[in-house]
């Protein structure tokens, strides 16, 4: 009744063909999910990659700068003071568009009106005088020019006299007494003519130096004359600039001081920009060093004009002044960003600068492959406000991680999920 029943290949049974089919499926899940679970084994920590910024290594041209916050000011804004006591009426207001030689105010300085007439009446006296000393030293030539001729005609007279008496003395008619006599009075005349024309040119010397010094004198008082004049044409204050009036600090008909402050101008054709630079930059800020004004998403060359040589507060000021004409529209006291460009390196490794620096000193970085991130020493050089030159460490395309790194702890390998 019994058969003898073939058993079947153990490859050949239906168990066996389930076993393998699974077998070969995880074998290759394996396979394939071999890379994510090597990475999940070497990585300390797992973050989403979306979570964070990266940044990939270039080559290229970077410019060392330092952005600050600027305010802008206008270059000129002079200040009128009262140039004397008296009673102002003013003529401009505050806020008010003015142009260079407006009047702005009046003062009224009886004063000055007073001292301008006193002025006035000394010099018409020191003129007065001048001409009376010319006549005079007219006078006095003349009366020495006719003492010096009077001399000339008694020389003349005595000189026949004497040759009356040496003819007579000759022919035995005269002696020899009246001859000496002749003779001596000869030499009197001649020494007198003489002395009197040296009294004419000395007394005419004396004139014309008194003459000179009235002239002088009436020369000053004229200056003073001016001056007072002057003075009284300051009374009609006018605005030195084009631009328009920004204070007033006195009402009308109040009485003002000399050097008392009145008003103050500001020129609206000239702005330029007052920034604070912090204290650590500040040593490599010069005058004439280049900069970039960013207004209204324009940018604008610059110079810096001056800097400060004391520090307030870890900062330093210093203005910035247009390359060329200033923009249009600009407001005074407006907020500006400004780039102060310190130094240009060209053909350099650089990365976008982002907040990895200052968490990890600029000596370690986290470069990214195949979506591992592994912690990396590397040596940074200059720095600038979007930029990061890199001097060691990094290869040109390589990629790393710009985002803070603090929230890493130090791990050295990092998974970064999708």
């Amino acid at each position: 009744m019994d058969r003898v029943v073939r058993r079947k290949a153990w490859f050949k049974s239906r168990r066996a063909v389930i076993t393998v089919g699974v077998a070969v499926v995880v074998l290759a899940a394996l396979v394939s999910l071999y890379p994510s679970l090597r990475r999940w084994a070497i990585a300390e920590q797992s973050v989403e990659a979306s979570r964070l910024n990266f940044g990939r290594v270039a080559r290229g041209d970077l410019v060392r700068d330092v952005s600050v916050q600027g305010r802008i000011v206008a270059s000129d804004h002079p200040t009128i003071i009262s140039p004397a006591q008296g009673i102002i009426s003013i003529a401009s207001k505050a806020g008010e568009v003015v142009t260079r030689g407006s009047v702005l105010a009046r003062i009224e300085s009886p004063e000055l009106q007073n001292q301008l007439k006193q002025e006035m009446s000394t010099l018409l006296s020191l003129k007065s005088d001048l001409e009376r000393q010319k006549i005079t030293s007219k006078q006095a030539y003349l009366q020495n020019v006719q003492q010096a001729n009077l001399l000339a005609v008694r020389l003349e007279a005595n000189e026949r006299a004497m040759k009356r008496a040496k003819s007579l003395a000759e022919q035995g008619l005269g002696n020899a007494i009246d001859y000496e006599k002749a003779q001596d009075d000869v030499k009197v005349s001649s020494l007198e003519l003489a002395h009197a024309r040296e009294k004419t040119k000395l007394d005419k010397e004396t004139s014309d130096f008194e003459i000179r010094n009235r002239e002088l004198l009436v020369e000053r008082q004229g200056l003073v004359v001016k001056e007072v004049q002057r003075r009284i044409s300051e009374l009609g204050l006018v605005s030195p600039v084009n631009g328009m009036v920004a204070r007033v600090d006195v009402k009308d008909k109040d009485m003002v001081q000399p050097n008392q402050v009145l008003f103050s101008v500001v020129d609206l054709s000239k702005y330029q920009v007052e920034v604070l630079i912090p204290e650590n930059f500040a040593g490599e800020i010069r005058p004439g060093t280049d900069a970039s004004i960013l207004y209204e998403g324009q940018e604008y060359a610059g110079q810096v004009k001056s800097i400060s040589p004391e520090v307030e507060n870890s900062q330093v000021k210093a203005v910035v002044v247009f390359s060329s004409v200033s923009p249009s529209g600009l407001k005074e006291n407006q907020r500006v960003s400004t780039r102060l460009i310190m130094e240009g390196r060209r053909n350099v490794l650089k990365v976008p600068r982002g907040p990895f620096l200052e968490s990890l000193g600029g000596r370690q970085a986290y470069v990214v492959e195949d979506n591992i991130a592994r912690l990396r020493p590397i040596q940074v050089g200059a720095i600038s406000v979007t930029e990061v030159e890199v001097v060691s460490g990094l290869g040109e395309g390589e990629q790393i991680i710009l985002s803070d790194a603090a929230r890493f702890e130090g791990a050295r390998t990092i998974l970064l999920r999708k």
